[in-house]
């Protein structure tokens, strides 16, 4: 477990988040995976129920025309008055819409159901026909003493007898489908309390320790200054007082985190959770609404992974995976979007520089830097104004990188984004890049913006800047390492949103130690058209590789007891040479990933991901994808 006094590192300027938080935040992605599993399953029930119920409404349907109908013509031969003709030809007209109902409900069931009504009910009408045109013929007698026969009536009775069966399994099908997914969200429900109660026992634990070092310092600096009072000197004094600043610039920092992190991760929580337990009491009095519902949780999770992405952005722990990028296309794109998005009050302008070169960086990211600072610099701009996204060649000099300890000298590709907005005073600018600092009011902002774009460009090997002056705007300036490499054949985009299906002849082994993650993940890949089998650890992944000879792909998690997987993947080559292999992890301090980036030539997909981003990279692998399939 990291010590509490090494969140701060001096020789970087940041703040790097304790393990126990990390470990929360991995925690609040798994039961964020585990809401969303739920909430496609609960779906699923809903629609199932709503068949259900049609289904049972359609065999109502067709007893009450047959005695519609059957109401009708007696009425005509007792009575012999026309208007009894009325229900009689509604219902007759009424019967085969119920039956084709009958036959399209419920699969086999209900085709089962309409071969066997349909003689039936053909028979009983064919009956009704026969003595109404008695009736009509003069031959009232004839067709009374027709219906006094027991024909008619032992239809109707099987008629009845096979709608009454129908209906009773059809209610309690209904009724399972219901308490299968109550179970469900009861399960869920008691996962997501217990994970919430050991996120809040970790950082109980952590900032246990917190205090202890907090008090230890304390203890160390008055002892310091019980030392230092004897000599009275006027810059040892300053030296105090700079000293102690800087001790509360750092509790304030920290509170701000902890702060923050509790702020947003409630409201998150409290709209899953919330959107659950109103789901529940609507699940079989109003479907409708309970998906509604349903839906509000999982963007509220959705929220929740998006944090923790920012997060891990700011901390430098995100997996990149760089590539050579032409800027000037990638902000091509986008600038239609960006006046779009901003609305009318915002001009948008977007300037390329001729001869721009090439930049070394996760396509995906440059994207989400751009967009974070457009949106902040239009909340900036309250009453309209421009917004510039200038695109240049830049060279930072020996001098501005010896006066930067984190900046190093060298040819940059720089994206400056301006605004027409209020500006920032000095002091606010000094902290801008802080985590969570933020001059929205509360519930406007999480104050991670800046802060993810600070972590991106330092995990790219770039730099950030910021420039400011009261009402006159503000410009933000980011440098990303120029590409020296030969120039690539076409240019990095950005993936499709469609969700690419697989075929039933392609089957993946899933090892995941994680039981939830792992049937999570074996569920998708059955839903997107896949063969999927699992294994619990890298043995049994070994096992199955050796005595299934049609699987195609492996996607391993990383981080495993015994044997991780980078180990197991060197292994699985050695018995299926060429075998594609596609790795997954929450955190990036391990086997395949060095300083953030992902090693060239290997697939990966970050935790948390959701069906359509498995699907997107699991088609992208097993069809090449420019992937090294020896890792």
């Amino acid at each position: 477990m990291l010590d509490a006094a090494r969140m701060p590192t001096r020789h970087t300027g940041l703040v790097r988040i304790p393990l126990p938080i990390v470990i929360s935040f991995l925690l609040l992605a798994a039961m964020v995976l585990g809401s969303l599993f739920v909430a496609g399953r609960t779906s699923d029930g809903i629609k199932a129920t709503a068949e259900a119920w049609q289904y049972r409404k359609a065999v109502t349907d067709l007893g009450i025309f047959m005695r519609d109908a059957e109401i009708g013509q007696r009425g005509v031969l007792l009575t012999g008055k026309p208007k009894y003709l009325e229900p009689y030809r509604q219902g007759v007209s009424r019967v085969d819409d119920a039956l084709r109902e009958i036959s399209a409900g419920m699969g086999v069931r209900g085709r089962d159901a309409a071969a066997r009504l349909r003689p039936i009910v053909a028979a009983r009408l064919a009956e009704m026909a026969q003595t109404l045109e008695l009736a009509d013929a003069g031959r009232r007698d004839d067709a009374i003493a027709l219906i006094r026969t027991d024909r008619g009536r032992n239809l109707m009775l099987e008629i009845r007898s096979i709608t009454e069966r129908e209906r009773e399994w059809m209610t309690g099908h209904a009724d399972a489908l219901a308490d299968t997914a109550l179970a469900d969200v009861r399960r869920l429900t008691v996962g997501l309390i217990a994970g919430s109660l050991l996120v809040v026992l970790m950082l109980l634990l952590w900032l246990a320790k917190a205090r202890q070092q907090l008090a230890d310092t304390d203890r160390a600096r008055a002892e310091a200054e019980a030392a230092f009072a004897a000599l009275k000197s006027e810059s040892e004094s300053r030296e105090a007082a700079e000293s102690q600043v800087r001790h509360l610039q750092k509790m304030e920092s920290l509170g701000q985190l902890t702060g923050g992190i509790a702020h947003d991760f409630n409201n998150m929580l409290a709209v899953v959770l919330g959107g659950i337990d109103l789901a529940k009491k609507k699940l079989k009095s109003d479907p409708a609404r309970a998906e509604n519902l349903l839906d509000n949780a999982r963007e509220g999770a959705m929220r929740a992974a998006t944090l923790t992405s920012r997060l891990l952005a700011f901390s430098r722990n995100q997996p990149l995976a760089p590539a050579s990028l032409d800027v000037n296309t990638l902000v091509g794109g986008m600038c239609d979007m960006l006046n779009r998005t901003l609305g009318d009050q915002i001009k948008v302008e977007c300037v390329y520089a001729a001869g721009l070169w090439r930049c070394y960086a996760d396509p995906s990211e440059v994207e989400n830097v751009i967009l974070n600072l457009a949106v902040n610099a239009r909340d900036a701009m309250a009453g309209g104004g421009k917004l510039t996204v200038e695109t240049a060649n830049a060279h930072i000099d020996d001098n501005y990188a010896n006066a930067r300890s984190d900046v190093a000298a060298g040819q940059y590709v720089l994206i400056c984004v301006s605004d027409t907005g209020m500006g920032m005073p000095q002091d606010i600018v000094d902290r801008a890049f802080d985590p969570f600092f933020t001059t929205k009011a509360v519930g406007k902002g999480t104050g991670l913006g800046l802060s993810q774009v600070f972590g991106f460009a330092k995990q790219s090997g770039g730099h950030s800047a910021i420039y400011s002056e009261v009402g006159q705007g503000t410009t933000v300036k980011v440098y990303l390492p120029r590409f020296t490499g030969a120039d690539p054949a076409q240019l990095a985009t950005t993936p499709s949103d469609a969700v690419p299906e697989g075929h039933s002849s392609e089957m993946i082994l899933v090892v995941e130690d994680e039981q939830r993650l792992r049937h999570f993940a074996v569920d998708a890949l059955r839903e997107l058209g896949y063969i999927a089998i699992s294994a619990a650890t890298p043995a049994e992944a070994l096992v199955a590789l050796n005595e299934q000879p049609n699987i195609t792909m492996m996607f391993t998690d990383i981080v495993m007891p015994e044997m991780s997987g980078r180990q197991l993947a060197d292994a699985a080559l050695k018995m299926r040479p060429g075998l594609p292999i596609l790795f997954t992890t929450g955190y990036t301090r391990n086997a395949i990933v060095h300083n953030g980036m992902v090693d060239i030539g290997v697939a990966f997909l970050a935790k948390p991901y959701g069906i359509g981003e498995l699907a997107r990279k699991i088609r992208d692998v097993l069809d090449g994808g420019g992937v090294n399939r020896s890792v």
